[in-house]
This record gives structure tokens, sequence and C-alpha cells, in this order.
């Protein structure tokens, strides 16, 4: 399975495990976007950072465009593969739907969650 493959199977994951399972509709909310975009301008910053200087590298093999490291182009933005934000969007949406489904439990709320 290619890093493409992953990347793009971890969005439409994460949004049924957000909206569905879980059902902790976060991405429904203003709060969570606002914080994404901080997080994505973040997650940028530090992948370009590290595959720019190729501390990190990817195989041509695995993502779109080739292995070249470029800031924009190829399947890059900001020297990382764009798969990163597939990938990256599932991991931290998969994180928060975590938390906020356990603080619920915990609270002795989980009877709202399934209402």
């Amino acid at each position: 399975m290619t890093y493409t493959t992953i990347a793009v199977l971890c969005v439409p994951l994460a949004v049924v495990l957000d909206r569905w399972v879980a059902r902790t509709r976060l991405t429904s909310t203003r709060d969570w976007w606002a914080a994404y975009a901080i997080i994505v301008f973040f997650q940028l910053l530090t992948n370009g950072w590290l595959t720019g200087r190729e501390i990190v590298s990817y195989s041509g093999d695995a993502i779109i465009g080739s292995g070249q490291v470029t800031v924009l182009g190829d399947g890059r933005l900001f020297y990382a593969p764009v798969e990163d934000l597939g990938f990256g969007f599932g991991l931290v949406l998969g994180s928060c739907i975590a938390w906020t489904w356990l603080g619920r439990r915990r609270d002795g709320s989980a009877e709202q969650v399934r209402g």
C-alpha cells in the first residue's frame, strides 16, 4: 500500500469516525476548523523543514510526483508531499475524537454521545 493510498483513506475514515461512529461531530464546529488551521500551518512548517533538509525522505514510488525535493510542484507543498496533509488530517482528527469521546465517557455523559 502506498503512502498516497493511506493518505486518501485517512480523510474519509476520520470523518466517518467523527460523524457516525464516535458521534463527536468535531468537524461540524468552527472551533475544530480554527484549531486545525493553526495545526496545518505548523505541520507545513515542520514538514517543510524536515523534508527540505532531507532529514525525512520519501520514495517516489510511494507518493504523488517523484522523489525529488522541490518547494512547490511535483506533488510537493513547501517541500513535503501533499499526502502529508491528508495523513495529518486523519491523525489529528482521530486523536481529537479519542480525546473528546473518552472525556465524555469519563464525565458520565456517554448518553449524550448516543443521543
